[in-house]
């Protein structure tokens, strides 16, 4: 299998290393390519937090990673991608590649984030839901629906991340069908566009999860229906680049892969898992 990470972030929005750290850390892990995929800059009612990249930081970015290409040609090959989270403005610049995101939902005027916290997810349905779990969930997966069309996106990123936070079930039931029913019509939605899903192993890297976005029954919806896939880490720090990437692989063959899409100079390629 193909060592690439196409979904990287840096302290250039909430990742913990710089570009030429994270790119010494794919050398080490055995990468043959790396993709970069900073924050889209949000406004202060999606972001109170700052952990999106400031519209001022986006042309340092871009040269960090031109130069971080340049400097590591012949060892490394180096894209220049962004996750463009459904609330951003569209991007300025060309970039290689977008990935596609929904990081919370907007209700009674409010930004709700879906991933900062179980507290902050739990006490958000409870005031703006009147604690209805099902209630949040369809509003997400109505947003979820809508990200390739609203950011034109190549790959939708961690298409469940709703479930970032419900490990044990606690939260919700995802075996209910008022929950499978929606998350099913946005995957339907989805693939009528030639997006790539990303298997996402971040969650399993933070503790929060183990087993990588999306779930195994959305995973063999989206093989059914003859979507692609690649595996990403999401990493947000130098020794996480590859995280868990073998069991990604497990479960995208136990869920009829045999192949995953691999980004190159000519675009996405597909290539043997």
């Amino acid at each position: 299998m193909p060592l690439q990470n196409l979904h990287t972030h840096t302290v250039f929005s909430d990742g913990k290393n710089t570009a030429e750290e994270m790119v010494q850390g794919a050398l080490r892990s055995g990468c043959t390519s790396l993709g970069f995929s900073e924050h889209s800059p949000l406004s202060c009612d999606a972001d109170p937090d700052g952990y999106t990249m400031r519209p001022e930081k986006v042309p340092a970015y871009r040269a960090e990673v031109l130069r971080m290409r340049e400097n590591y040609a012949g060892q490394l090959e180096i894209f220049l991608g962004l996750e463009q989270d459904i609330d951003s403005a569209p991007p300025l610049d060309c970039y290689d590649y977008l990935i596609g995101s929904v990081h919370g939902v907007w209700k009674d005027g409010i930004y709700l984030p879906v991933d900062e916290s179980r507290d902050v997810l739990m006490g958000a349905v409870e005031e703006h839901y009147d604690g209805d779990f099902y209630g949040f969930v369809w509003d997400y997966y109505r947003r979820e629906a809508e990200v390739f069309e609203k950011t034109g996106c190549q790959i939708i990123g961690h298409f469940d991340l709703v479930t970032k936070f419900n490990e044990d079930g606690r939260l919700f039931r995802e075996d209910e069908p008022r929950y499978r029913n929606i998350a099913l019509e946005a995957l339907e939605t989805l693939l009528q566009n030639d997006v790539i899903f990303e298997i996402n192993t971040g969650a399993m890297s933070w503790g929060y999860r183990t087993a990588p976005y999306p779930a195994a029954a959305f995973l063999k919806f989206i093989r059914e229906k003859h979507g692609r896939i690649c595996i990403a880490s999401d990493s947000h720090s130098a020794d996480t680049l590859t995280f868990a990437f073998n069991q990604a692989a497990e479960l995208a063959r136990a869920c009829g892969f045999h192949e995953t899409a691999v980004l190159t100079r000519d675009g996405f390629q597909t290539q043997k898992l």
